[in-house]
């Protein structure tokens, strides 16, 4: 992967290079699923957690949970989850946006005072085309998609997984990118394209 195509997966649609990484670690919680879709999720969590050397817990020390899921059949339930208006500012709006977009699916983040990620909610409304996914990709696409700050239009074109065999995979390229990202050197914050030129160093040392 060269450092322009690296660029191309932070630099958002406005034309602002953002990057972040997580700097903390994950404590997850998942919201209507069954326990067997809660055992995918989870695993899909510390599979990636561990590819990038990252840590997860059981809970919190501010936010009890910091990665929340929320899987649902109408985008009209989540402002009646209880308190969540509270961790999602302006709530109401959203929901109002999805609706109208017809979105199946969004991420919200918040970042600590150094940029990094704090928090990570993520909102699966399984219409008929993720239900129609398999648990364990869909699980794996949204932890790969909350573990940066990609650019809005990063998979847009192209997935980060790929199909080997009967099996679905990160793709090697963004495997190695996490990997790259979450080198205890790197920043865990960037908003200079220059970050992109270390992280295609630390790839290719890596290599």
């Amino acid at each position: 992967m060269t450092a322009d195509e690296i660029e191309a997966l932070f630099r958002r649609e406005s034309g602002d290079y953002t990057f972040a990484r997580w700097g903390r670690p994950l404590a997850p919680v998942v919201f209507g699923v069954q326990e067997q879709t809660l055992g995918t999720v989870k695993g899909a969590i510390e599979a990636v957690c561990q590819l990038a050397g990252h840590e997860m817990a059981e809970t919190d020390p501010e936010l009890g949970a910091n990665f929340m899921w929320f899987f649902f059949d109408d985008w009209a339930e989540l402002p009646q989850v209880p308190g969540l208006d509270r961790l999602v500012p302006d709530l109401e709006p959203l929901v109002a946006r999805l609706e109208a977009a017809e979105a199946n699916q969004y991420r919200v983040f918040r970042f600590d005072p150094a940029g990094a990620i704090q928090a990570c909610f993520v909102f699966l409304r399984m219409d008929r085309h993720l239900s129609a996914v398999p648990a364990e990709t869909l699980a794996l696409s949204q932890v790969v998609q909350s573990m940066l700050l990609w650019s809005d239009l990063a998979f847009r074109e192209r997935s980060p997984l790929a199909v080997a065999g009967e099996t679905t995979v990160l793709r090697p390229d963004i495997a190695a990118l996490i990997r790259a990202a979450y080198d205890p050197v790197m920043p865990v914050a960037a908003d200079d394209a220059s970050h992109a030129l270390r992280l295609s160093a630390r790839m290719m040392r890596a290599s």
